[in-house]
């Protein structure tokens, strides 16, 4: 059975294993803790459970509100971005459970696993390996958010978990690497991967969360370097990974999707099993969308640069205000859908190949009264997008209704790893031509650039910021922009004044017509650390509060 068919079965036993007492009489027509582990199916059920506690949708799509990639006008991304956050906000407290079970989840795996004498060793050994990664993970995830948290490594107790204090977020970091490391020599490659347990996690994987984990430190660029290298250069040891030849199918093509040699791990999802639906809150009005919930901004359309590789800011580029979509890196037309833009369904549900007009009195078919008429765009509709521009990524042309689907969602690519590549050489001095064909070069051909001047090595310019923008319309959706603005320290300017919209406002004295979709605000002293939720507090005296809260 594929992994994720086999998630229904494992969701329930953190529930099966909560509900069993300790009896003196051992039950016979029930498992209880002394002898669920020993039965092989339960302890392959135990271990998927864990991977249905990793991530979700919701973490993976909510994180582009919280950046400069995306506005959501309701709920907490709203306000956190709006710098209204306080203990009490709940995507704090809802964040910190989640992780902290996937977490208490993996190390009752641990603790009990040993029970069980029949499976092999070997196949043991890769099951905690499994785990410890996703524990990794679940830490990272914590220290990323909130600084120093409670280091979790064994079973503990609930009158345990009230008096846990703070670990140093350097001594999780170390924890979370070691663990890597102990992780990776007993997982499989990708290449040794049955197409039966897609989804497992490989030396791959770990290998690209041991890169991410050291990228962000910020003074480990070195050793991001020799991370790096080990998954491009040692694809006997570590698997084959490369770019897909195509930037649109790894995110809308059902088989791509699935399987391709680019993807390094994902979530897993099965159509009409297993499936998510934000899209639903995606996409645009006339092809089935609903009330639109997360809306691209200017400020990411802008980093899109034209196709002859210069910024629109460059006098030379050729952008023009009043035709802005013309002649652009073609991964804006695979994620953002603007005004005009040409929607092909792919022969799916949810709609027909139409045009996308969201400039209000751009519709040529509309006669009625109402100048703003049926446009995607109207200022006082709730359900229309408050920037004028919508969601292409991940757009599913097989969904079902509502757009249910079972497309899977990246968490790490590599591409990623090939821009954490270019990142760290160019901190350490040493990009050169041969680095830039190796990683923005290949981004930028396999995307449909062509023009030498998008191509070839830049002769001038300044390359941390280039290899920045490259990243940020690489990923975006990918929940990663939220990370990178906080570790390159840049949030106190991305997220604070005005998050912009289309050009429809009509008055250009302000931001030159520009629409002012939310004001944000972003305090250094405070806002680069999560509140400690106020209820954990309340429970356990020994958690201190972030500067701020």
């Amino acid at each position: 059975m594929n992994l994720l068919k086999k998630l229904f079965i494992a969701v329930l036993i953190t529930t099966a294993i909560a509900g069993c007492k300790k009896l003196d009489i051992v039950p016979t027509d029930r498992f209880s803790d002394a002898t669920f582990w020993k039965v092989d199916a339960n302890v392959y059920n135990a271990l998927y459970n864990n991977y249905h506690l990793i991530y979700n949708d919701g973490l993976y799509f909510s994180a582009e509100a919280l950046s400069d990639n995306a506005y959501s006008r309701a709920g907490d991304p709203a306000i956190i971005s709006g710098g209204n956050a306080t203990a009490a906000t709940g995507k704090f407290a809802g964040d910190w459970s989640n992780y902290y079970s996937d977490i208490k989840s993996c190390n009752e795996f641990l603790t009990f696993v040993g029970q069980n004498t029949t499976l092999s060793k070997d196949v043991l050994n890769r099951m905690i390996a499994e785990t410890r990664f996703l524990r990794a993970f679940a830490h990272f995830n914590l220290t990323k958010w909130y600084g120093d948290v409670p280091l979790v490594t064994n079973n503990i107790t609930p009158d345990e978990a009230k008096v846990i204090a703070r670990t140093p977020k350097a001594d999780v970091v170390k924890f979370i690497l070691a663990e890597l490391d102990a992780a990776i020599p007993n997982l499989p490659s990708k290449d040794a991967l049955p197409a039966s347990e897609n989804g497992r996690i490989t030396k791959g994987a770990a290998l690209a969360l041991e890169a991410r984990v050291l990228l962000y430190q910020g003074d480990r660029m070195a050793d991001v370097v020799t991370v790096c290298e080990k998954l491009m250069n040692d694809q006997a040891t570590n698997g084959t990974y490369s770019l897909n030849s195509s930037y649109t199918d790894l995110f809308s093509d059902k088989v791509v999707n699935k399987t391709n040699n680019e993807t390094i791990l994902s979530l897993q999802y099965v159509p009409t099993t297993y499936t998510w639906s934000d899209f639903f809150d995606f996409a645009p009005l006339s092809v089935g969308g609903r009330v639109i919930a997360n809306s691209p901004t200017q400020e990411l359309v802008d980093d899109y640069i034209m196709l002859n590789g210069k910024a629109i800011t460059d006098p030379a580029s050729g952008y023009d205000i009043n035709n802005p979509y013309v002649n652009r890196d073609p991964r804006l037309t695979a994620t953002v859908v603007y005004d005009g833009y040409k929607w092909n369904n792919g022969g799916g549900v949810n709609g027909t190949s139409k045009t996308i007009y969201i400039k209000p009195g751009s519709d040529p078919s509309d006669n009625s009264s109402n100048p703003n008429g049926p446009d995607e765009f109207v200022g006082d509709r709730e359900s229309s997008s408050p920037t004028g521009y919508y969601w292409r990524k991940y757009f599913d042309p097989n969904a079902l209704a509502s757009y249910v689907s079972g497309l899977n969602l990246h968490l790490f690519r590599y591409a990623e790893i090939l821009l954490d590549y270019a990142e760290a050489k160019n901190s350490l001095g040493q990009m050169n031509a041969t680095v830039w064909s190796q990683t923005i070069g290949a981004l930028r051909a396999r995307a449909g650039f062509t023009d030498p001047g998008a191509l070839n090595y830049p002769a001038s310019g300044d390359m941390a910021t280039i290899i920045r923008r490259e990243r940020r319309v690489e990923l975006a959706f990918e929940g990663i922009r939220a990370d990178d603005i906080r570790r390159w320290k840049i949030a106190e300017v991305t997220m604070n004044g005005y998050a912009h919209g289309a050009r429809f406002s009509g008055d250009l004295t302000t931001d030159n017509g520009y629409i002012r979709a939310q004001k944000r605000q972003f305090n250094p002293a405070r806002d680069y650390l999560w509140a400690i939720p106020a209820n954990d507090l309340s429970l356990d005296k020994n958690l201190t509060q972030n500067p701020g809260y």
